[in-house]
């Protein structure tokens, strides 16, 4: 799947933005293919480019994904102070209507932007309460 360009501006915070992506994968347990669906991705040699710094094939999409990681990063680390809990708040099923038992994981690995998206507003949702 081709993949967008990025304009200029955005290129240099794909590096950064990615390096936090892998720190919170770390923190998250993330398999590589929970890591492929939430980066929109199927090619391991390509995660392993972008591991060590070489951004060809990061666009725009892959951008926007890593945003959504690290804006429910945030809010999961607002709303549940311990890290601990906030960590394993991701793997744990959840009975909103959005999850239907499922855990948070499970829609951010599922390779939809749309679901990715779905839980990041959630919490930002529970944050306003």
């Amino acid at each position: 799947m081709p993949h967008d360009p990025m304009p200029e501006d955005h290129a240099s915070l794909a590096e950064p933005a990615l390096r936090l992506f892998f720190k919170i994968a770390t923190l998250w347990s993330m398999t590589e293919a929970e890591q492929f669906g939430a980066l929109g991705i199927s090619s391991q040699t390509t995660l392993q480019h972008w591991r060590t710094g070489r951004m060809y094939g990061f666009g725009e999409d892959q951008l926007q994904r890593v945003s959504y990681v690290l804006g429910i990063y945030k809010a999961i680390n607002t709303l549940l102070p311990d890290p601990i809990r906030a960590d394993q708040w991701i793997r744990r099923p959840n009975s909103a209507p959005l999850f239907r038992g499922r855990s948070a994981i499970d829609l951010i690995a599922s390779g939809s932007l749309t679901d990715l998206a779905a839980v990041r507003h959630y919490l930002d949702a529970q944050l306003e309460r």
